[in-house]
C-alpha cells in the first residue's frame, strides 16, 4: 500500500545493474525494504557488496539488510509494495510491456515509477489502465551521491500523489524537484543539454579545447553552482546585467539541431569513452578506476559541504 514515509515501505526496484543498485541504496538509505528483481546470477552475487559497501560509508551499515534480490517478478511478495522503480535497458518495448505486467501485479495503490532518462513518461505508459499512479523517477549517476532526483509528470498523473512522491523520496535524503510537464529529457537534462550543445560547439569551432571547455564550468560559474543555481546567481550579480549580457551573446549562441561534429566523429569512430579506452581522454584500465575514484571522492565531499542543505535521513532502526 502507498505511503509517503521510506521506513514502512516496500519498494521494488526491477534492474540491478549499476542503476538499480545504486537506486535500491537510495531507497534503503531512507529505512525502505527493498527487493532488487535482476535475472543475472552474477549480478546478484555482486549485489551485496556493492550495497553494503556504500551503506557502510553512509554510516548506515545496518540498512544493507533491508535489501533483497531475486530472479523474477513471480519471486517478489506483490502485497503491500509502496513502489516500484523501473531500471531497465532504455528500449520502448522492454519497458511498455514491463508496466504492462507491473500493473496486472502490483495493487490499485502501488506507485509505479520510471527511471527512464529519454522516453516520455506518456509513451510508456500508453495502454495503461491506470496511467494515472505512473510517473517519472529519474535518479542521476551515480544515483546514491547526486542528490537530485526528478519526479516527472505524464499527462494522465496524479499531481496529489506526485507531491506524495516528493515527499518519499525526501525521506530518502534526496531532493526532488516536481517536473510537471513531460517534455523530452525532462528539467535537468534539458539544462545539461543545452550546456553540452554550446560546449561541444566551441571545440567545433576552435575556440578551446576540451580541457580547457572542462576547466572553465568546473573552476568558474560551474564552482558557484554548489552554491546557488543559475536563478539564483543573476539575483546575486544583477538581473540587468545578466540581461544586458544575454542581449548581446544570444544571437550568437550555438543553435545546431544536429550533435556537435566533436561527438558524431567520435561515436563514427567507436572512441566512445571509458568503456572503450578513449573518448576526448585516453583511459586504461588504471587511469579509469583512478578517475572513478576521484570523482566519487569529490561527490562524497561535496555531499558533506551540502549536508545542512539536504533533507535528514532517520537513522534510528
Amino acid at each position: 500500500m502507498w505511503t509517503t514515509q521510506p521506513k514502512t515501505a516496500r519498494a521494488v526496484v526491477v534492474g540491478g545493474g549499476t542503476m538499480g543498485a545504486d537506486v535500491a541504496i537510495v531507497l534503503a538509505r531512507g529505512g525502505t525494504t527493498v527487493v532488487i528483481v535482476e535475472p543475472s546470477a552474477p549480478r546478484r552475487a555482486a549485489l551485496p557488496a556493492h550495497l553494503g559497501d556504500n551503506l557502510r560509508a553512509m554510516g548506515l551499515p545496518g540498512r544493507a539488510a533491508r535489501i533483497h534480490s531475486v530472479a523474477s517478478l513471480d519471486e517478489v511478495d506483490w502485497a503491500g509494495v509502496s513502489l516500484v522503480v523501473e531500471c531497465v535497458p532504455e528500449r520502448l518495448d522492454i519497458k511498455q510491456a514491463l508496466f504492462a505486467d507491473l500493473e496486472r501485479r502490483a495493487a490499485r495503490d502501488t506507485v509505479l515509477a520510471s527511471n527512464s532518462s529519454s522516453f516520455p513518461i506518456s509513451a510508456i505508459a500508453q495502454g495503461l489502465a491506470t496511467a494515472d499512479r505512473m510517473f517519472g523517477l529519474h535518479f542521476f549517476m551515480p544515483a546514491h551521491l547526486v542528490p537530485l532526483v526528478e519526479v516527472v509528470l505524464g499527462p494522465a498523473s496524479d499531481a496529489a500523489l506526485a507531491q506524495g512522491l516528493c515527499d518519499f523520496m525526501r525521506g530518502c535524503g534526496s531532493v526532488p524537484v516536481l517536473v510537471r510537464k513531460d517534455k523530452p529529457g525532462f528539467l535537468a537534462n534539458r539544462l545539461q543539454h543545452a550546456l553540452a550543445r554550446e560546449a561541444f560547439a566551441l571545440i567545433d569551432e576552435g575556440v578551446a579545447t576540451p580541457e580547457d571547455v572542462d576547466a572553465a564550468v568546473r573552476f568558474g560559474f560551474g564552482f558557484r553552482f554548489l552554491a546557488a543555481g543559475p536563478v539564483m546567481q543573476r539575483d546575486h550579480a544583477g538581473i540587468d546585467v545578466h540581461c544586458a549580457a544575454a542581449a548581446t551573446m544570444y544571437p550568437s549562441l550555438a543553435s545546431s539541431t544536429q550533435p556537435a561534429r566533436a561527438l558524431s566523429e567520435r561515436v563514427a569512430q567507436g572512441h566512445l569513452g571509458m568503456k572503450t579506452g578513449q573518448g576526448f581522454y585516453t583511459w586504461t584500465p588504471e587511469t579509469r578506476q583512478a578517475e572513478r575514484d576521484r570523482y566519487d571522492r569529490l561527490l562524497r565531499q561535496g555531499l558533506e559541504l551540502l549536508a545542512a542543505e539536504l533533507p535528514p535521513i532517520d537513522r534510528e532502526d
